[in-house]
């Protein structure tokens, strides 16, 4: 881990600049961990857009830390997926001891430093990714919105590597919409749950804007055969989230495309966007 006192910090860069205040704000965690001091951490310091930064791989190892010292699930399970959401965007490791986005500091620093960065980064994915148990069973007893037990399911994903789900899902958070591009005709398709009974249903155009469309039928799967469906629909059993569990035979199934009408697999077409 690099020291919190270390000048590096003003080396490493955020999505607006320096890293030098990163310290700062762990510090603040550390004496009192407080919701808005993390999102400012997050958001101004180490994730913009899908993005993770330079300083990020610095200060993760400090979040798992706190949340491994921490006796407080709520602080837990707010570290885990924030870490979560940064690993989403963790491109896969190369065969360097560090991202090329760590080479200017590398060049001034030496390679040494920049690997134990980035390797105390790593181990603090796989300790954070443990947890997942445990949040779980948190947010079953204390969580009520599904929308908000979806974070866990994209941490869990990104954890586990599937990073592409993680970002289709964080892409459709409040499972109220999701679009599947076909392989076919390349024309995305509007994915919606009925009002009446919650069954999935496709669109050629968005709802919103088009909202007297004839609605076209999305096969759900009787079996889950792909591994990743069958971790998903575990841990959404398991968090209690009732919507996603509904929503996955649907998004696991098959539908004719709305605009070329082509029978297609929906999951695919949902992964497209997203590295799949």
């Amino acid at each position: 881990m690099l020291q919190l006192t270390s000048e590096l910090w003003g080396k490493l860069t955020g999505p607006y600049g320096s890293g030098e205040q990163v310290p700062e704000l762990l510090e603040r965690l550390m004496l009192d961990f407080k919701k808005e001091v993390l999102d400012e951490l997050f958001q101004e310091y180490l994730y913009h857009q899908n993005t993770i930064y330079t300083v990020t791989y610095a200060a993760v190892p400090y979040l798992a830390k706190l949340a491994f010292a921490s006796k407080n699930r709520e602080v837990r399970h707010e570290i885990y997926v924030t870490c979560g959401i940064i690993e989403s965007c963790h491109e896969t490791a190369s065969p360097e001891p560090y991202p090329s986005d760590l080479s200017t500091l590398a060049a001034e620093a030496g390679t040494g430093v920049c690997a134990e960065i980035y390797q105390s980064y790593l181990k603090a994915i796989t300790e954070l990714a443990s947890l997942v148990p445990e949040i779980s069973s948190y947010a079953k007893q204390e969580i009520s919105n599904d929308s908000e037990k979806r974070y866990i399911l994209i941490a869990d994903a990104a954890y586990r590597e599937s990073r592409n789900v993680a970002n289709m899902l964080l892409n459709f958070t409040a499972g109220d919409e999701y679009v599947a591009v076909c392989g076919a005709c390349e024309q995305e398709a509007y994915l919606w749950p009925s009002e009446e009974d919650g069954h999935m249903q496709a669109f050629a155009e968005d709802p919103v804007f088009e909202p007297l469309q004839t609605p076209h039928e999305i096969t759900a799967a009787d079996l889950f055969v792909e591994e990743e469906h069958k971790i998903l629909a575990e841990r959404a059993e398991q968090l209690g989230d009732s919507s996603f569990l509904n929503q996955l035979p649907y998004l696991a199934g098959e539908m004719n495309c709305p605009s070329c009408g082509l029978r297609i697999q929906v999951w695919p077409g949902l992964l497209s966007s997203f590295g799949g």
